[in-house]
């Protein structure tokens, strides 16, 4: 993820923050719905039973609490929100890589994203992800011993990164963009030139989005297992997502290229003005990768190529129908950033790379209550929103911190 969007107050320029506002705040949204994803997981109604440690399949690191108090509805949350929040995460992320470079140049970007997005990912995988993994080990029935932790987490085949995976794959999409804007220096501008008639007709646009993310994301859907991730060291990823998320990126960067707040993302265009179709369009794509799912771990479930190639048709219309919707949504209605919106949008990077520890550790807490799934679901999300906000509110204080975040 890039700096937060910074809310511009004076009149001179009110015109770049009503265009940049809508992108700014859907970012902060997206962070809110990583912690949301987080929270429900701890409840969600098909939650493996905690086993032993190092047991595989080691499902501790999407789950990393277990409590027996369930919500049904979160499996749907968790569901929907799988379909398409890390691939809208990557296509925002690329929005203001056109710009990057064209001030910075191809080193000077990969220098500033090395401190932005480099440091960060050790910090985060180094030390914050086994701070969260930490309540998955007593849970496990480990000892509660640090040595004891420390031993079992060294003896693992990989290093669980936690939400931190997001940060080294970003990394390396941005070196992707500045090998291209080295290798071909009149690409990304030709891009923008494209892109730009997107404000006018955006239906052209998502239907390249679906074209190359089906190209790139059913073949190796069908030759996959299910869910499968690559795991070396920390450098983990969902080996079939790898492909559709760089896709993303790159069609955010292409997007970006026309200018934020131009073209596909201009507050005028075509995609805010019908907001309201957009919305519809998600229906029948998400019906249909849910009814995909179901089929897959059903009794009798279709042949394998006929279920790979449906399913991943499915995904591939929902993510890109339910990103488009959330985008028009925030297009259309978000126009200026209040002190709170703003507060939220400067901190968002670092609840981003926080909230993982605080989710954890609020569910392991509150394992003893007797409040029911949906409750304690809520109380970890605003407990991980409030604590994650501070927390970077204070990193962003310090010097080094402060320059990263």
């Amino acid at each position: 993820m890039h700096a937060p969007l910074k809310p511009l107050e004076t009149p001179a320029l009110a015109g770049p923050t009503i265009r940049n506002a809508p992108v700014g705040a859907l970012r902060a949204f997206l962070t809110l719905l990583v912690i949301a994803h987080h929270a429900a997981l701890t409840y969600h109604p098909y939650a493996p039973p905690p086993k032993a440690f190092a047991a595989p399949p080691i499902l501790w690191t999407a789950f990393p609490v277990v409590d027996p108090q369930k919500f049904a509805g979160f499996g749907l949350l968790t569901l929907v929100n799988d379909l398409f929040f890390m691939s809208l995460m990557f296509l925002v992320s690329g929005l203001f890589v056109a710009a990057s470079l064209k001030a910075k140049g191809a080193a000077g970007f990969l220098k500033s994203r090395a401190l932005r997005l480099g440091a960060p990912f050790v910090i985060g995988a180094g030390l914050l992800a086994p701070l969260a993994y930490y309540p998955a080990w007593l849970q496990s029935g480990g000892a509660p011993s640090l040595a004891a932790y420390a031993r079992a987490w060294t003896s693992l085949p990989f290093w669980p990164s936690g939400p931190a995976w997001f940060l080294w794959v970003l990394l390396a999409f941005g070196a992707v963009a500045a090998a291209l804007d080295s290798l071909f220096p009149r690409l990304i501008p030709a891009l923008g030139r494209w892109t730009e008639g997107a404000a006018r007709r955006p239906g052209r646009a998502f239907l390249v989005l679906v074209a190359f993310s089906a190209l790139a994301y059913v073949p190796l859907n069908m030759v996959l297992p299910f869910g499968h991730w690559t795991l070396e060291g920390p450098f983990l990823i969902q080996t079939g997502r790898a492909a559709h998320y760089l896709v993303y990126f790159l069609a955010g960067l292409a997007f970006g290229a026309a200018g934020v707040g131009q073209g596909l993302t201009d507050p005028q265009g075509a995609l805010a003005r019908r907001w309201w179709a957009w919305q519809i369009l998600p229906v029948p794509a998400v019906i249909a990768a849910v009814g995909a799912l179901v089929a897959a771990f059903s009794p009798h479930p279709p042949p394998k190529p006929v279920l790979d190639l449906v399913g991943g048709l499915a995904f591939v219309l929902a993510c890109a129908s339910l990103s488009f919707a959330v985008l028009a949504v925030f297009l259309r209605f978000v126009r200026r950033t209040g002190p709170v919106g703003g507060s939220l949008q400067a901190n968002a990077y670092g609840m981003y790379l926080t909230h993982y520890v605080f989710t954890a550790w609020l569910s392991w807490m509150l394992l003893p209550q007797a409040w029911g799934g949906l409750a304690k679901g809520a109380a970890v999300f605003a407990g991980a929103v409030a604590l994650s906000w501070l927390t970077t509110m204070a990193l962003r204080r310090m010097p080094l911190s402060g320059r990263i975040l």
